[in-house]
C-alpha cells in the first residue's frame, strides 16, 4: 500500500516530475518504425505529456521535435519534409533532426536570426522495428545488448497496443506471475503447434501450458535483484510431472522480458503518453527460426485499430464481455486474445488507480520489491545522484518457461536457455 503522495510521485511522468525525470535517463519506444512508412514519413507523438512529430530525413535518419513551432505555434505534424528537416508550412521556418533552425526564408536574406532558435529535439535510434528516443539530459547512455537488439532483422517482429490507464499499472501486471492461473485461463486447451505467434504455446509437449497454468493455482514465487533490475521465478509443482519454473524479468526501469515459447520471448515496454494512457511496445524475438512477421503482424491487426493501436475490445464495449463464454470457454468472459484480460486487469481499476487502497499479499512480492527500487531511484534522481545503469554488454535477460525434476528446478531453466542458444544461428551463450 502506497500513501496518495507516493502513488502521486510514482504515476506522475510529465516534465519536471520525479518519476518523469526519472524515466527519461533511459531510452525509451518513441513509434515503430512501421508507423512512418508511406509517402509521408511523419508521425504525431505524445510522449511523457510532451507533444512531438517524429519524421525520417533524407539520409534515412531520426528526428523527433517539439510539435509546436517555436515562431509562432503552428503545428509541425503538417511541415514539409524537404531540405534536411522539417519545414514549418506557416512561414518556412526549417529545422534538422537536432532542432537547429536552418533557414527562416521570410527574414532578411543575410540575417542570422535563425542561428538564435533551438527547437526542442531529441536523439533517436532504431532497433528491431521500434525507433526510441532519449528525453533526458546530457548524453544518452548506450542501449544495453539484450537478446531483442542483437538479433538479426529477420528473427525480431516489433508491435505496439494502446492501453487506456497509467504506465504503471501495466507494469505491475507485467511483474504478477501469479495472474496468468486465473485471468489467462481457458477450459480448453488447443494442440501447441496450431498457436504460432500466440503465447502460452509449448513450454511441454506432454502438458499444455494453459492445463498447468489452470490447475497449478498456487504458485512460490522468488524475486532476486540483477544487474538489469529484477528476475522473477514462479515455481508451480506439478507432483508426478515435475516442476514448471517460468523465469520472468524486470528490465529497470519500465520494461519487461518474458517467454513466449521455448523458441521466442517478448520484450516489452511501458511507456507513458501521459498520466492517463499508455502504450506497450514489444520485440518478439526467435532465437531458432526467422519470424514469420507477415503472419504476426495479420494476426494482430484483426484486433486493433490504426493508427492509434487501439485494441477493438476495450473498455466502450466492456472489453467484449460475453457471460456464456465465461461460464463454459474462459475465466473472463473477454476472449481469447490475452493482452485483452491484461487490458481489463490494467484499466478496470481507472485510469489512474488509488493504491492506497489496495491490499497486497504474499504473491505480490515483485510488486513490493519493484516499488521499493523505483521509489529508491526515484529519489536519487531527484537527490542529483545518477540513475541505476543496466550493463551496457548484458545478453539475455534469460525468459524461460521449462519443466524440470522437483529436485533439480534450480538448474533445468538454465539448461533450456543454453540448449536453444546452443540451437541458435544467432544467440551467444551467456
Amino acid at each position: 500500500m502506497l500513501s496518495i503522495e507516493q502513488n502521486q510521485r510514482v504515476t506522475q511522468t510529465a516534465p519536471r516530475t520525479p518519476a518523469g525525470d526519472l524515466l527519461r535517463r533511459y531510452w525509451q519506444p518513441a513509434a515503430l518504425v512501421d508507423e512512418l512508412a508511406g509517402d509521408r514519413p511523419a508521425v504525431p507523438v505524445e510522449l511523457f505529456g510532451e507533444h512531438l512529430v517524429l519524421f525520417q530525413g533524407e539520409q534515412g535518419e531520426y528526428g523527433l521535435v517539439g510539435r509546436q513551432c517555436p515562431h509562432r505555434g503552428a503545428d509541425l505534424k503538417f511541415g514539409r519534409l524537404e531540405d534536411g528537416g522539417i519545414r514549418c508550412p506557416f512561414h518556412g521556418w526549417l529545422f534538422d533532426i537536432k532542432g537547429k533552425c536552418l533557414e527562416q526564408p521570410a527574414e532578411p536574406e543575410n540575417g542570422n536570426f535563425h542561428t538564435k532558435i533551438t527547437h526542442t529535439a531529441y536523439p533517436c535510434v532504431e532497433r528491431s522495428g521500434i525507433i526510441f528516443a532519449y528525453l533526458g539530459g546530457g548524453d544518452p547512455p548506450p542501449l544495453p545488448s539484450y537478446d531483442c537488439f542483437v538479433a538479426p532483422e529477420a528473427f525480431t517482429f516489433a508491435f505496439k497496443g494502446h492501453i487506456d490507464a497509467n504506465w504503471l499499472q501495466a507494469l505491475e501486471v507485467g511483474i504478477d506471475p501469479a495472474h496468468a492461473s486465473f485471468l489467462h485461463r481457458f477450459f480448453e486447451d488447443k494442440d501447441p503447434d496450431d498457436g504460432y505467434g500466440q503465447q502460452f504455446r509449448d513450454s511441454t509437449k506432454e502438458i499444455p501450458v494453459t492445463k498447468l497454468l489452470r490447475e497449478a493455482g498456487r504458485p512460490v514465487i522468488e524475486v532476486e535483484e540483477t544487474v538489469f533490475g529484477m528476475r522473477i521465478k514462479t515455481l508451480r509443482d506439478l507432483d508426478d510431472s515435475g516442476m514448471h519454473v517460468r523465469v520472468t524479468n524486470l528490465a529497470f526501469p519500465n520494461a519487461i522480458v518474458i517467454p513466449m515459447s521455448n523458441n521466442m520471448t517478448i520484450s516489452q515496454w511501458h511507456v507513458p503518453i501521459n498520466d492517463r494512457e499508455c502504450y506497450w511496445y514489444a520485440i518478439f524475438t526467435d532465437f531458432e527460426h526467422e519470424v514469420d512477421r507477415l503472419a504476426m503482424r495479420e494476426q494482430r491487426l484483426e484486433l486493433y485499430s490504426q493508427p492509434d493501436y487501439k485494441p477493438l475490445r476495450n473498455r466502450s464495449n466492456d472489453w467484449g464481455y460475453d457471460s456464456e463464454e465465461q461460464l463454459t470457454q474462459t475465466y473472463t468472459g473477454m476472449g481469447m486474445d490475452i493482452n485483452v484480460h491484461d487490458n481489463w486487469a490494467i484499466e478496470s481499476p481507472g485510469a489512474v488507480f488509488d493504491r492506497s487502497t489496495e491490499h497486497l499479499g504474499t504473491t505480490d512480492k515483485a510488486i513490493i520489491a519493484y516499488r521499493k527500487m523505483l521509489m529508491a531511484a526515484i529519489d536519487d534522481v531527484a537527490a542529483g545522484k545518477d540513475a541505476p545503469k543496466s550493463d551496457a554488454v548484458l545478453t539475455g535477460p534469460v525468459a524461460v518457461d521449462t519443466i524440470g525434476p522437483v529436485e533439480e528446478w534450480q538448474d533445468c531453466w538454465i539448461e533450456n536457455d543454453h540448449a536453444r542458444r546452443g540451437r541458435s544461428p544467432w544467440a551467444k551463450e551467456i
